[in-house]
């Protein structure tokens, strides 16, 4: 879908997602997408330029495995100077944390550039599938 590169779109995407996937995937997992893609179009909008018509371009794709279904979403804009990245937020701080936010629900992130712009993108494994990444304190 192709929102407009502005607060709205994030509000626009939101909606669309949860009404596409509210039936196809866990109440959980569709509160991880929502936010995760609350932050990306959000980002979007704040620190990159907009496709050509001032637009956002943002999609899911679904693929069934074994293990259950995995979702990818990906939000593509203009691009910016500087790529997306992590950045450490003083607790006073009122942004900052948006990237922190994504890697903490997504499997995983990750950034791709071509000549028109970039495309940022967070894909989520099944529910119940380990995260190398995450240990567990028991």
């Amino acid at each position: 879908m192709v929102v407009p590169h502005h607060a709205t779109g994030a509000r626009l995407a939101r909606h669309r997602l949860a009404g596409e996937l509210s039936d196809v995937v866990s109440p959980a997992l569709l509160a991880d997408l929502v936010a995760v893609l609350a932050e990306l179009v959000g980002n979007a909008v704040r620190h990159a330029d907009p496709l050509p018509g001032g637009v956002v371009r943002v999609a899911w794709l679904l693929r069934s495995t074994p293990g259950g279904r995995r979702v990818q979403l990906r939000v593509t804009d203009g691009g910016s100077g500087s790529g997306p990245r992590m950045r450490v937020a003083s607790p006073d701080a009122v942004d900052g944390r948006g990237l922190h936010i994504v890697s903490g629900l997504a499997s995983r992130w990750g950034v791709e550039r071509d000549g028109l712009g970039q495309s940022v993108w967070a894909e989520f494994d099944p529910v119940g599938s380990p995260r190398p990444d995450l240990v567990v304190a028991r």
